[in-house]
């Protein structure tokens, strides 16, 4: 077993790597831009994905200026138009995510979007944020005997997201100093 996990892990990984430099580039400008100024980078995770803004925020590897975006008792952050928001899911077409972009949209904020992009959606994370990083799971990895799927690793994929942010945003912030 986890030798399939595993190599259906790296095999995600890799596509995330080859295939979403640029969206991550792209991203990571959008959140330096509130770094260098006085903005914060507001940081919103669906589920367990909040493990990435406990990462952002908490962690030995943090991101300057990053927050919440919603407090312990769910209220939402007052973002500023120099603040940049950056909202991790499991998929593109998840609503409660795509309800928070709308949102944030209408007020005009800048939004990266992280997501496994379901394909051939009118409306979804994608079309909605600024920047969108395809973390490409959109099922589990392990085959079960009766046909069902099991291992469904989306907070390793949206932390190797984060991670590709970060170090790219350290590089960019690195041309500032």
């Amino acid at each position: 077993m986890m030798k399939i996990f595993t190599t259906q892990l790296m095999s995600y990984l890799k596509r995330i790597t080859e295939q979403e430099e640029l969206a991550i580039e792209d991203g990571s400008r959008l959140l330096a831009q509130a770094s260098v100024g006085d903005g914060t980078i507001y940081f919103y995770g669906y589920k367990e994905l909040e493990g990435v803004t406990m990462e952002a925020t908490k962690s030995s590897e943090l991101i300057p200026n990053a927050k919440p975006l919603f407090d312990e008792n769910g209220k939402m952050a007052e973002v500023e138009r120099e603040d940049r928001v950056i909202l991790f899911t499991h998929r593109s077409s998840d609503e409660e995510a795509i309800q928070i972009a709308k949102e944030l949209a209408e007020k005009d904020l800048q939004i990266v979007g992280v997501s496994a992009k379901v394909k051939d959606l009118e409306q979804d994370l994608e079309t909605i944020t600024d920047v969108h990083i395809d973390s490409k799971l959109l099922r589990p990895l392990i085959p079960d005997d009766d046909g069902s799927r099991y291992g469904f690793p989306a907070l390793i994929t949206s932390l190797f997201v984060y991670y590709a942010i970060n170090f790219t945003l350290k590089e960019i912030m690195s041309e500032y100093e």
